[in-house]
């Protein structure tokens, strides 16, 4: 399949891809969610992997594969497989395992691209509704799928992709002027449980916000950011595979994205996992958001 090179920057090529790849491992783990399978623990921190997400990558990698060759993947469970180090695919074939593995049916699929360490295209596929939102650089933030649209008539969702200023209650955004905000949470598998900064970012935002959404899934967290379901997400060193292509979500619904002290950041998957320190919110809260987390930074110095 040709890829995008650069100066076209539609990647109307990969996004197919993207998509295709992303709705058949979704319906696969929709169609087997609570059945019986296997659940085995990885790394020090006995983070959960099922048969589920190793089914759902072979799903995912042999798309990737087959239509971009050339091109590196950097997935989940399997790790980095060679190609051209300048175009890397991101795969989480199943974000939220340990959801999964209790029977809580929050978890998506998603897949990104990164030009030369940069996000340039991601998908979220969330199987349980059936609903896909992806973004091109760019291009803004789309969904496909679920419920159809208020005015579709007959249209089938899936053939009428729309963008996120046309989504179904209840995507409605909390009120900038709401005294407290809702924030999604979350922090990479590297940060200990007596990490002090990581204590006071969640001590702080549970004090100051109405609610916090630790998950267990980051992207379904940047896919209610991105249509405006809550008002901010911060994290603490992000995972590298998930980060960029829910990010690039978010900022192609017009969210900004800061540092935890409030200086300018940088979305991307290269580099140690402290470099994915970051708030991200709608501009009229990005400064409230950045206001507790610089109270938390700077009360986690002894």
């Amino acid at each position: 399949m040709k890829r995008t090179t650069d100066g076209q920057g539609s990647y109307a090529a990969e996004l197919a891809v993207a998509l295709a790849a992303a709705e058949e491992a979704g319906r696969m783990l929709r169609a087997r969610f609570g059945d019986a399978w296997r659940v085995g623990v990885k790394g020090e921190d006995g983070d959960v992997v099922t048969e589920l997400d190793l089914a759902a990558e072979r799903i995912v990698l042999d798309r990737l594969r087959e239509g971009f060759p050339e091109d590196r993947v950097w997935s989940e469970e399997a790790g980095i497989l060679g190609g051209s180090a300048d175009r890397t695919w991101l795969v989480d074939p199943l974000d939220g395992s340990n959801n999964v593995a209790v029977g809580l049916p929050v978890y998506a699929v998603g897949i990104g691209l990164c030009v030369d360490g940069a996000p340039v295209l991601g998908v979220v596929h969330e199987p349980h509704t059936g609903v896909t939102w992806h973004a091109v650089r760019g291009g803004g933030t789309h969904r496909r799928g679920g419920r159809p649209d208020k005015g579709a008539g007959s249209t089938a969702p899936e053939a009428r992709p729309a963008t996120v200023a046309e989504t179904l209650p209840p995507d409605t955004p909390v009120p900038a002027s709401a005294p407290r905000l809702v924030v999604a949470w979350t922090q990479g598998h590297s940060v200990r449980k007596d990490d002090a900064l990581a204590s006071a970012l969640r001590v702080a935002l549970e004090r100051r916000s109405r609610r916090v959404l630790a998950l267990w899934a980051p992207l379904i967290g940047w896919s209610m950011l991105a249509r405006g379901t809550i008002d901010g997400f911060v994290g603490y060193c992000a995972e590298a595979v998930d980060f960029p292509p829910g990010a690039l979500l978010a900022l192609e619904a017009g969210c900004e994205f800061r540092t935890l002290e409030g200086g300018p950041f940088r979305i991307g998957f290269t580099g140690p996992d402290t470099t994915r320190c970051f708030v991200a919110g709608r501009p009229d809260v990005i400064d409230r958001l950045v206001a507790l987390t610089r109270e938390a930074t700077g009360a986690s110095v002894v």
